[in-house]
């Protein structure tokens, strides 16, 4: 994969002494750094001049976040109130934008701040997840880093990887997922995690990573990576989406599930998800003028409820129905759940419904608690 290294850092002077901070500017000594006040004048510099995506991903930014960073994952309603089946999952947001290029991502059409940007007061973060975790030690909590960034793919150089898995660590009602579509874990192997964090992966067949996740790990990195962690006795989960049907995707999907688990052991794989390709008729537009090779956005897609193209509502049944046939051949014991799907759906592939959110979660998490 190709490793990130920005033009220039911005640090803004409310996070200039972090411990998060001196890691970066350690590690990219060479990479000029101006100290500013406040990020705003950024952002309104962005406006003025629309920099381009892949512009804008050149420059790195070490700012302090202001508001909560601990969020529900968005489920997501349709335009009939009809409740995607949620799996409970909470959100941690300490960066935002990402230097990878997934055609794909939906992070093209949806964050109006395009610079990288990684919150650096940590601590802030840490006080504020063991304050949540305090007020009910009996509810179990399921945290994931992947949402608005990779988890992992700044790590090298942010180390930000190993206060939270020394802090999820000492937490016995939660669970940290680090979710990446890299080889990035050379932090990660020495740590005490105590079982209290899950690496996980996206996936997708090797055709796909070459055509439309642009500067990620090969798959087969992306494995090796999963078996070096598994090897130093972490739990690791794999997520197939955006799962894409094209001419000899049976193949290719059937033979990547059988790659995972021809070199991880199913008793170390937390879970696995779901997720037929998606996408909002903005970010459409953005793929066929930033990729216009990539043959995504002209596949037999229509709005759903939730007002995104999808698949016809019997292919995405076909395709999960298929996938979990063959990940049940190889790991029948591993949790597989589906990702912004409703009830209906649910019913056809698993022959039923989940009963609520923390029904879901302890299905998926039944190895850790």
């Amino acid at each position: 994969m190709k490793l990130y290294r920005p033009q220039k850092i911005f640090i803004e002077s409310a996070v200039a002494e972090s411990q998060i901070t001196s890691n970066v500017v350690q590690s990219l000594p060479d990479v000029p750094v101006e100290i500013i006040s406040s990020s705003q004048p950024l952002l309104e510099s962005a406006r003025e001049q629309a920099p381009t995506l892949s512009r804008a991903k050149k420059y790195l930014l070490l700012a302090e976040h202001r508001g909560r960073f601990l969020k529900h994952c968005p489920g997501g309603k349709g335009r009939l109130g009809i409740q995607n089946v949620c799996c409970n999952y909470l959100v941690i947001n300490y960066a935002t934008n990402c230097h990878m290029d997934c055609s794909y991502c939906y992070l093209q059409s949806y964050l109006n701040f395009p610079y990288l940007t990684v919150y650096a007061n940590h601590l802030d973060l840490i006080t504020e997840l063991e304050s949540a975790f305090s007020v009910d030690r009996s509810r179990f909590f399921r945290v994931g880093t992947g949402e608005l960034a990779d988890s992992l793919a700044l790590d090298l150089f942010t180390r930000y990887s190993v206060p939270l898995v020394e802090f999820f660590a000492s937490q016995a009602n939660a669970v940290l997922e680090l979710k990446t579509k890299t080889d990035l874990v050379t932090n990660l192997l020495g740590l005490r995690h105590e079982r209290h964090t899950v690496l996980a992966w996206s996936v997708n067949p090797p055709r796909l990573q070459k055509t439309d996740e642009h500067k990620t790990a090969a798959i087969p990195d992306r494995l090796t990576a999963a078996r070096k962690c598994v090897d130093a006795g972490y739990q690791v989960a794999f997520h197939f989406d955006p799962i894409v049907q094209y001419a000899g995707w049976e193949t290719d999907y059937h033979r990547l599930v059988d790659q995972i688990f021809d070199l991880i052991p199913a008793a170390s794989v937390a879970w696995i998800s779901l997720g037929a390709l998606r996408m909002t008729g903005a970010l459409k537009q953005v793929i066929r003028r930033r990729f216009p090779k990539s043959p995504l956005p002209f596949g037999e897609l229509v709005p759903g409820e939730d007002g995104k193209l999808r698949y016809f509502k019997p292919v995405r049944v076909e395709i999960y129905q298929s996938m979990k046939k063959w990940i049940g051949l190889r790991a029948p014991a591993v949790p597989v759940y589906l990702c912004m799907e409703k009830p209906d759906v649910w019913t056809k592939v698993f022959g039923e419904v989940p009963a609520d959110e923390p029904a879901l979660q302890d299905a998926i998490c039944a190895c850790l608690q």
